[in-house]
Formats: C-alpha cells, structure tokens, sequence
C-alpha cells in the first residue's frame, strides 16, 4: 500500500466515523467539534486529489466561519435540549419512515451512479490547449462564468442563515440588558449630562 492509499483510507475513515459522531453525540457542543474534524478530514481528502484551493476554503470557511457560528449559536442559545428530547419516542415511527425513504433513495442512486468521462474534462474547456493554469484558475473561470447564478443563490441561502441566527440570539431574556437604539439616538444634551452640587467632603450617591 503506497502513502497516498493510506492517508486516503485514514482520512476517509476518520471523516465517515466524525460523521457519524455527529449524529449520534447527545452533546451539542461535541457535535459541533466531531462537525470541525470531519471538515478537516474532508480537506485532507481534496489535497490528495491534489485541490489544495478547495480544502483551504473548506478549512477558512466553514471551519474557521460556519462551524465556529454554530458553536456559538448553540452556546448562547441555553436550548433545553432534555425537554427537546421528551417527545422524541413520539416521533420515532415517522422519523424512521422517512429515514428509511431516504436510504432507498441513496442506495438507488448510488446503485446506478455513472461518471462520464467527459464531465471530468468539462471544466478545462475554458482553457486554452497548451496553456499552464493551476485549478484555483480554473475553478474561477467555470465558478464565474457557467455557474454564476448557483454563486450568488448559495451566497444568499448563507445570509438568510446568518440572519436567522441572530434574530435567534436576539430574543429576549429576563435580567439581561438590551440596546435601545432610538433611544440612544433620540436623547439630547440635558438627558445625557445631569449636573449635581455636592456638599463639600460629601460624596456622591449614585
């Protein structure tokens, strides 16, 4: 077995076992981290196949971006993840129908998946024969050009989340203090600054 074959069978293992992990963690914070490995793992993956653009995005964005917001929506969110759980006996029939749809529906895909060898050279068709451009290049051209438009949706459905993950941190909560921007705003001089005589060697009562 070459280097190659065994970091590929490490990597793999460890992204399918860190997968797995995920779903079976019962703590979120650790399902969280088990999400960061099997992201790292997978970059691992795309600098084998000799990616090394792809698997530094996939480590600067969705490690060092997406999985450290999760981490800390799921901190500061304080779910009650055992009342969560109460009516999860109640739901285990349906969720397993559906479970078990979506496992017929990957086995028949997977089952009758074809590669066609021309799809494999689609993105170099943009390049010029002879002409030496790495795949950072490359990606750009077909990104930017034949699939632009998937670009943007995706940039888009990442905002909405980022959205939906501060109006859920956002939600209100007894003791803790919040902002009042037009009220910052709206206040004037007199508001602000309050001027007080003090008795001499007297302090002052806040």
């Amino acid at each position: 077995m070459t280097a190659a074959a065994a970091f590929f069978y490490l990597f793999a293992g460890l992204t399918i076992a860190s997968g797995f992990m995920v779903i079976a963690s019962r703590n979120p914070i650790a399902s969280v981290l088990f999400l960061i490995l099997a992201f790292v793992n997978a970059a691992g993956l795309f600098v084998l196949m000799g990616a090394e653009f792809l698997a530094m995005i996939l480590v600067v964005v969705y490690v060092g971006a997406v999985a450290v917001l999760f981490l800390f929506v799921v901190m500061m969110l304080d779910v009650d993840f055992a009342q969560l759980r109460q009516g999860f006996q109640q739901y285990l029939p349906v969720g397993a129908m559906i479970g078990a749809v979506f496992l017929i529906e990957l086995l028949l895909v997977v089952g009758s998946w074809t590669i066609d060898p021309g799809l494999v050279q689609a993105p170099l068709g943009n390049v010029a024969a002879g002409e030496h451009t790495s795949n950072t290049v490359i990606l750009g051209r077909v990104l930017y050009t034949e699939y632009v438009y998937f670009f943007q949706i995706a940039g888009l459905i990442l905002l909405v989340a980022m959205i939906g993950a501060i109006v859920l941190t956002l939600r209100d909560r007894p003791g803790v203090k919040r902002q009042n921007i037009a009220l910052q705003n709206a206040r004037t001089q007199g508001d602000a600054v309050e001027t007080r005589k003090v008795p001499s060697r007297q302090g002052v009562e806040v």
